[in-house]
Parts: C-alpha cells; structure tokens; sequence
C-alpha cells in the first residue's frame, strides 16, 4: 500500500488565503473533491460563494469568508469565524498575492511597495501566527504552505517587477525561519515553501499592463493553476515524518 495519501486530511479544516480565483481558486476545488472542509478567505468573496455553489455535493464543502489579507483585523475575524463555525484549522495555505505595475527609481510608488509588502509578507505573517495558535491549542500536527515564486530565489532580468521579489525572498527565509521555530517549540507542524515559474493566472495578467507585452507573454511556456495546486496536494500527501520544506515547479521549456 502506498503511503502517498490525502487520508489523514479528510473531513479536516483547511484554510486558503486568495481563493477567488487562480491557484486559489484550483486548490480551493481540488481540496473540496478530496473531501476537506475548505474556508476559502478573498476580497471578492461572491467569486468564492460561486465556485461553493458548484462544488455542492462534492465529498467536502467550501465555505466563503470575506478578508483582505492586508487588514490584520480581517485575519483575526476570519480565523475566528473559522473555529467557531466549521472547526479548528489543519492546513493553512497562503496564497494570497499582490503586485503592482511601478518601479524601484524615479517615479516608484511608494504606496504600492507598501501594499506589497502588507498582503504578501505581513498578511501572510499574522494569518501563520494565528494558524500555529490554533494547531498547538489543538494539538494538531498541521501544515502551513505558502505559495512562493521562483522570484523568491533569483532576481529575473525583467523590467517593473519593484519590490515583488524582494517580497517573496522574505516568504523563503519566513518558511525556513517557522521551520526551525517550529521545531524547537516541539511543534509537529510542517511548513513548505512552494515556488512555482511562471503561471497563466488572473494575477500574472493583471500584473502586465501593456498588450503588446500580454500577448508575447502567450508564446512563453506556463504552468496551469491547477498544476500548482497538484504540487500542493502532493506536498499534503507526504506521510507525517517526511517534511519538504521547499518545492520549485516549473512549466517545461521555461527560459529561466
């Protein structure tokens, strides 16, 4: 028998940051047909009561709750909401991400570094305090996976990207520095840092807001969000005394 298995996670509570669409959205599904109670957390959380609505009668459920990760309060009612009407969190999943069209020099934004950095670094900070909060009151042997980037480990020469790399660089060394936490807290609790290449997604099109470099992009390889999403279920599926704490998937023929 093979002890590759999403048993362990059936009927659990996992939550996803983001779930409005993309990856989100992908694992958000993927994890209701393996029969987890899903809380997916957005902004435009009719998208995420639509796809529950589609999802009805498959073996778990989703269940909508409306946050901005950038907004710390948000987080902390979501969670709330979460232990008090479906259960206690198993898996957190941090999707959640944000990039602006700007730069580093002359006319860079400095509201939109900000906002970068508050939904895709401190965002993801409080939602995993909360998440480990709630795993050890629970003694639940749970897993936090952030979805990462291959940005997160090497600069690429492409122009406007500001301070999103810098961003995701703090997700790898967060993932890394919770593992050690986590370990020496005596916590079971896995930790992955998942980085994918370069996805067609909602996000990478609104990150892109010339056409002519929209329609180039067309002709470079991509990952789908829900390969992305499979990588995440293959990481969830490991058994509980094997960690990996990073994971890279990329499409194949990628130029970098």
């Amino acid at each position: 028998m093979s002890l590759i298995s999403l048993d362990r996670w059936r009927g659990k509570v996992a939550i996803v940051t983001g779930a409005s669409a993309g990856i989100g959205a992908a694992l958000a599904e993927q994890l209701v047909e393996e029969g987890l109670q899903v809380v997916g957390l957005a902004r435009r959380v009719e998208r995420v009561e639509e796809l529950a609505k589609r999802l009805q009668g498959k073996k778990g459920k989703l269940h909508a709750c409306k946050a901005d990760i950038s907004k710390e309060q948000d987080i902390l009612n979501a969670f709330k909401w979460t232990s008090d009407n479906v259960g206690p969190v198993h898996i957190l999943v941090n999707n959640a991400g944000l990039t602006h069209r700007t730069n580093l020099t002359i006319d860079g934004s400095t509201e939109k570094w900000r906002e970068i950095f508050e939904t895709n670094v401190m965002g993801l900070c409080i939602a995993t305090r909360e998440a480990v909060k709630i795993m050890q009151a629970n003694k639940i042997d749970g897993h936090i996976i952030n979805i990462n980037s291959i940005v997160g480990h090497r600069i690429l020469t492409l122009p406007g990207r500001n301070v999103y790399p810098a961003s995701k660089f703090a997700v790898t060394a967060l993932t890394e520095t919770l593992r050690h936490e986590l370990r020496h807290l005596g916590l079971k609790i896995k930790s992955t840092s998942l980085s994918p290449g370069r996805v067609a997604s909602e996000f990478a099109r609104n990150a892109i807001t010339d056409p002519t470099v929209l329609e180039e992009m067309k002709k470079f390889p991509r990952l789908t969000s829900e390969s992305v999403a499979n990588a995440v279920l293959y990481v969830l599926s490991t058994p509980p005394d094997v960690q990996i704490p990073e994971l890279t998937i990329q499409p194949m023929g990628e130029e970098f």
